[in-house]
């Protein structure tokens, strides 16, 4: 399954396994972006992402690790 941007709930799913010691909360959206493209599923164009869906990727993450 490749992941795109507008997938965020799984995104903020795999963000909260693979970065099991980070606090999205204290995150910045480079970090973020930057995890993004890196996790292994992700396949989309790195210039659609925009600070709405990074904020929308965040929140998810939040509530994920609540």
């Amino acid at each position: 399954m490749s992941l795109r941007w507008t997938d965020v709930q799984e995104i903020a799913i795999e963000l909260a396994e693979s970065q099991p010691d980070i606090d999205p909360l204290s995150i910045n959206f480079v970090d973020l972006r930057n995890w993004v493209l890196a996790l292994p599923d992700f396949d989309d164009d790195p210039d659609r992402c925009g600070e709405k869906i990074l904020e929308g990727i965040q929140a998810v993450w939040i509530e994920e690790i609540e």
